[in-house]
């Protein structure tokens, strides 16, 4: 199965005080879904800095490169 996820967030979601691990310190939730660690923050999102409002992006391979449209269909649709 293919999973199409759009995230719109360039940076990571601090917890609650209550969610700190006492080994790690402090911890983000990835909201850029580029994490190598993902559902947690690693920086990834650094690479979003330059992105235009209104593009959509993908990233591959460590590689950026905008999408003009992206269309699913449903196998049961065919």
């Amino acid at each position: 199965m293919t999973r199409l996820v759009e995230l719109e967030e360039s940076g990571p979601r601090r917890l609650e005080p209550s969610d700190i691990d006492d080994e790690k310190g402090d911890i983000a939730v990835c909201q850029c879904g580029l994490s190598d660690s993902f559902p947690f923050c690693d920086g990834s999102h650094r690479a979003t800095i330059d992105e235009d409002d209104g593009t959509t992006y993908v990233y591959e391979d460590g590689e950026r490169r905008e999408v003009e449209r992206v269309v699913t269909t449903d196998s049961s649709d065919e």
